[in-house]
């Protein structure tokens, strides 16, 4: 093989002649739609690439072999290592990609977890390509670091051999699951998939080769958020301030190795209430003015409590249905929705005088954070967006959140708000003639599971539903896309079990809760079964399939932290009643400014405010909460750093209910066929994607209307730096268009257009 060099970029040639595709080092990581296409002779166009890294590797290699220095023989060993790290990894990553294309959706929406894996072997070899090279370049130089690419060389190493122990696990998942199915068929555990192979070295991922597998506009904000996180966590546990939090962080940036130490083991040991505090930064007063700094400016941006009174809808048959304010965990409490309007339009509830007419459309969003943080307010740099370009009201709800209020009770409120929708849409400028559910994350399984009730309830049904990266098979049902959380800096493996406990598993914390025959009645839950049998389940939590608890069973520090973190703080008292004016809050009001105001007044009290903001936020969730830390805590405390990393399989030790409100992809095929249009826009490196393929091909199995987009490089709720990165951008713009798709349907083709990409 010869290898010939232009520019920033490479191509390849064989013997006869025929050249391989050019690919540009600046290009971004390899294409997982693209990753499993074969070129000249049937073989695919990235094999080139592991041939030139291994003879890049071996040129290196007898470079340094005659180095009697220490790191001269650490570099010779560590492309050595490579070398021998490739011939492992390639005929397991060549099998995984030529089977990866017959799980895909359909041939026009490559994508499936299979393929994302691939996609990031690629990209490690890569990365592994262009650092070799670095060192051929410059290793003659008088100033060349040996030191330095000691660590890249073998952190390059130590990534490719745990994608290696990533891919034998793949090999089990195949052997386990149908032609075409991403989930096992059979009742088999995480654990005995990890029994399968070698423990995961998840510290390489998070060391210096964090966010490899992005795009490159994404890895410097993903690099700071783990830096944030790792000094975040500093202040959390020792009590700390702001300033040796920003000490610490700079340390987490000049050592990658104490950072990918820190965060592992924040992610194996860190309770739900550490994630939900580092995710409520977001609601912090410094980031709550990004949105009217940055975003599009809307005319009507306000809080609306509804009452906790009963509300008489009327079904698609004509008659009535009286629909009780929800009750379960935490009792009777007001509920906040969102409203936001790029105009004020006639009738709109406190807006005054206004001629223009309702819209004909409205958004019913659900807002994402893992069912324990976060609100409509931290998802409002891309709700503003959207509302400017569709022209639409967006309602957006701040539904309650785990651990204190797990499920069902988020659902209900989500569809409690939408029956006070359907009764007042006067209220909030529209006419209602055409409804769009929207979500992202654990905001698109709500609106999934509310779309479910509504249609058992027999109540008009929305006109389509979007969700974006949804997770909607809530258990650890092994597939190959949810490994990918092993190396997901925003939503690491520790984390996203967590919040799954927090909220689908309450019992995890202790409690035997029931449902009453009232509470079931009004909520129109499905009863849950028993445990889907793909998680183990310790005795001391059996029953924790059961309904939740009664008002009285919950404690007052429970109530009194659940109001410190719910989202959105103008939560009403229950004693409210009716919407007056006192229970809808202008954001532009409440502020003391108006949409037209100069938007540099704004950034220089921004950053006035920045030390004091964060200041209290650090101190309230550090000292001033009073909730008391329990023995586990305090051990985390006091040696976080000194953790040694454990298997995975550590995390599965809950049970989860086997039921379609939880889980809508468990929904029986009946109620699942009358489900209106679906779009689903996910990402190739998402741990939800297989379950946004397989909900994708179920619906398509039943003769729905749906489309799947994947879009590359993206994370998992990247629509929250949609301001940050030009291509997290378009993929918003993207999710406006699907939008509008569901909202004008007539005008478009019977089948899903999703080729238009």
């Amino acid at each position: 093989m010869k290898l010939r060099l232009f520019s920033r970029g490479f191509r390849f040639t064989t013997g006869n002649g025929k050249f391989y595709k050019k690919m540009d080092f600046s290009d971004p990581p390899a294409k997982a739609s693209l990753c499993c296409e074969e070129s000249v002779e049937g073989a695919p166009p990235t094999y080139a690439m592991y041939e030139a890294l291994k003879d890049s590797c071996q040129n290196n290699a007898t470079y340094f072999h005659p180095d009697d220095s220490e790191n001269g023989q650490r570099l010779y060993q560590g492309f050595m290592t490579l070398i021998d790290h490739i011939d492992t990894v390639w005929p397991l990553v060549d099998h995984v990609r030529k089977v990866a294309p017959s799980y895909d959706f359909d041939a026009k929406s490559p994508g499936n977890g299979y393929r994302s894996f691939v996609s990031v072997v690629d990209s490690c070899v890569l990365h592994g390509l262009k650092l070799s090279r670095q060192v051929c370049t410059g290793r003659d130089a008088l100033l060349f670091r040996k030191g330095y690419f000691v660590k890249e060389v073998e952190s390059c190493g130590q990534l490719l051999a745990s994608l290696g122990t990533c891919l034998h696990h793949l090999q089990t998942l195949l052997s386990w699951a149908a032609p075409g199915e991403l989930f096992p068929i059979e009742p088999h555990s995480p654990e005995e998939l990890f029994s399968q192979a070698d423990t995961i070295n998840q510290y390489c991922f998070y060391g210096r080769c964090l966010g490899f597998q992005f795009l490159p506009s994404m890895r410097g904000i993903l690099k700071g958020i783990s830096i944030c996180m790792a000094g975040f966590s500093e202040a959390y546990y020792s009590h700390g301030n702001l300033i040796s939090s920003v000490w610490t962080g700079g340390q987490y940036l000049i050592d990658p190795e104490m950072r990918a130490r820190r965060i592992v083991n924040i992610s194996q040991s860190a309770s739900v209430e550490f994630c939900k505090a580092f995710w409520f930064l977001a609601e912090s007063e410094i980031m709550k003015r990004v949105p009217s700094l940055m975003s599009s400016t809307v005319a009507v941006n306000k809080i609306i409590t509804l009452p906790p009174e009963p509300i008489v809808m009327t079904t698609n048959e004509g008659k009535e249905m009286t629909i009780l304010p929800p009750t379960v965990h935490i009792g009777l409490q007001g509920l906040n929705v969102r409203l936001i309007s790029v105009n004020k339009r006639i009738g709109m509830a406190g807006e005054g005088s206004s001629t223009l007419p309702p819209a004909e459309g409205i958004i019913f969003h659900c807002h994402g954070g893992g069912f324990v943080a976060q609100s409509s307010k931290s998802h409002e740099t891309y709700l503003r967006e959207w509302a400017s370009k569709l022209n639409i009201p967006i309602l957006s709800v701040d539904y309650s959140l785990a651990p204190q209020a797990p499920f069902p009770r988020a659902l209900e409120e989500v569809f409690f708000a939408y029956c006070w929708m359907i009764n007042n849409f006067k209220e909030i400028g529209t006419t209602g003639k055409r409804i769009v559910f929207a979500g992202d994350s654990a905001g698109a399984n709500l609106i999934a599971g509310c779309t479910l009730k509504i249609l058992e309830a027999g109540l008009r049904p929305p006109e389509g539903l979007f969700m974006a990266y949804a997770p909607l098979l809530v258990s650890f049902i092994p597939s190959p896309a949810r490994l990918l959380c092993l190396m997901d800096p925003l939503l690491p493996f520790g984390f996203m079990m967590r919040c799954l406990k927090a909220y689908a598993s309450p019992n995890a914390r202790g409690k035997v809760e029931k449902r009453s025959s009232k509470e079931n009645s009004t909520s129109n839950a499905t009863t849950p079964v028993e445990g889907n049998g793909f998680l183990k389940v310790s005795p001391s939590q059996e029953g924790a399939s059961e309904g939740p608890s009664s008002f009285e069973e919950v404690s007052p520090s429970d109530l009194a932290e659940l109001q410190a973190h719910k989202s959105g703080s103008e939560r009403r008292q229950s004693s409210d009643t009716t919407i007056s004016a006192a229970s809808l809050t202008s954001e532009h009001t409440a502020a003391g400014i108006t949409p037209t105001e100069d938007k540099s007044q704004h950034i220089s009290e921004a950053a006035t405010g920045l030390m004091g903001a964060m200041s209290s936020r650090l101190a309230f969730i550090t000292g001033s909460n009073n909730i008391r830390p329990s023995q586990e805590e305090l051990a985390v405390r006091s040696n976080l750093d000194a953790l040694i990393a454990r298997s995975p399989s550590d995390e599965f030790i809950f049970s989860v209910p086997r039921d379609p409100l939880l889980s809508p992809y468990w929904a029986d095929d009946e109620l699942l066929k009358r489900f209106p249009p679906v779009r689903i826009l996910t990402v190739h490196l998402d741990p939800c994607l297989d379950d946004c393929v397989m909900f994708a091909k179920k619906l398509k199995g039943l003769g729905n209307e749906v489309g799947l987009d994947v879009l590359e490089g993206l994370p998992h709720g990247f629509l929250n730096f949609s301001l940050m990165a030009k291509e997290a951008h378009e993929g918003s713009n993207l999710c406006v268009e699907r939008i509008k798709q569901l909202l004008d349907l007539e005008n478009h083709a019977n089948t899903p257009d999703n080729t238009e990409l």
